[in-house]
């Protein structure tokens, strides 16, 4: 198996294929951009004028990790507070 290096600027989408509302991606992948790791998320979407074009959002990687960390230290100090 080849590891794949992701370059600064590029990135790589994957169709989304547990996709169950309209809501959701339609492709899903990640980023690099300056050095930072980001999600990416994309959409299909159909302008007025029935031109088909892709809605991207981006969430910095680092970000998700960083919330997950703070989410586990505050059920630490939860604990920490419980009595017996």
């Amino acid at each position: 198996m080849t590891n794949y290096e992701t370059k600064d600027l590029s990135g790589v989408l994957f169709a989304n294929d547990k996709r169950t509302k309209e809501t959701q991606p339609n492709a899903k992948g990640s980023a690099l951009i300056d050095g930072v790791e980001y999600w990416v998320s994309a959409w299909t979407n159909t302008s007025s004028k029935g031109v088909k074009y892709q809605s991207l959002k981006f969430e910095r990687k680092s970000e998700v990790f960083d919330n997950t960390q703070e989410m586990h230290q505050h059920a630490k100090d939860l604990e920490d507070d419980v009595p017996f």
